[in-house]
């Protein structure tokens, strides 16, 4: 089977939209709900993406040596509307530098040297799993499309399982949930340098 396309800005763009959509929908009564094996909030949980997504911004724009001299902090006690309003500025500020990032671009980040690709994967994964994380809060389904779920598990992911859903193999990837044939992850990784830079041999998990 051919691999998907590695994630880019048009693959952050409808993630984003997709879990932005999401996070809309959800009244305000559950925004205060405690995520299900989180220390968060829903409320602290969507500002962490915006967060994460910023911080990924800085660290591509800063090149592939650690730039600690910024602070980035999102308010995790503005309203919910405005956390969802920061989250898409920060999806459309990350895959505006994606777009225009030369070929061979690298970021810093404490799991590898990142490409666009490779921050493209990561600020999907943090939205698909994290907006996950406020479904459950809320106790709502959500699932992404697969093809959009596929692209970040085989970018991020590229020694998880091939056979099955992606999305359920997205999640097991990220220490969420167990598979029929495989337990719940305890600790977890991922490859977010380029993908010929990976060694078969590294498993990524416990």
């Amino acid at each position: 089977m051919k691999p998907p396309p590695e994630p880019g800005a048009r693959t952050l763009l409808d993630i984003g939209e997709f879990c932005t959509t999401f996070l809309r929908a959800q009244p305000a009564s559950c925004w205060d709900d405690r995520a299900p094996d989180m220390e968060w909030t829903t409320r602290q949980v969507v500002a962490h993406i915006a967060n994460t997504l910023l911080w990924y911004a800085f660290d591509f724009a800063a090149g592939d040596t650690e730039l600690s001299t910024a602070d980035v902090a999102v308010r995790d006690d503005a309203e919910p509307a405005e956390l969802v309003r920061t989250v898409s500025a920060s999806v459309r500020l990350l895959a505006a530098l994606v777009q225009t990032a030369e070929g061979d671009r690298r970021g810093w980040h404490p799991r590898g040297r990142a490409d666009a690709s490779g921050f493209a994967a990561m600020a999907c994964d943090e939205l698909l799993v994290h907006t996950d994380d406020v479904a459950r809060a809320a106790g709502v389904p959500f699932a992404p499309p697969p093809e959009l779920a596929e692209a970040t598990l085989r970018r991020l992911f590229p020694w998880a399982p091939a056979d099955g859903e992606p999305w359920p193999n997205l999640l097991w990837a990220n220490g969420r949930i167990a598979l029929p044939d495989r337990p719940r992850l305890e600790t977890w990784t991922w490859h977010c340098a380029p993908l010929s830079e990976w060694e078969p041999s590294d498993s990524g998990c416990a």
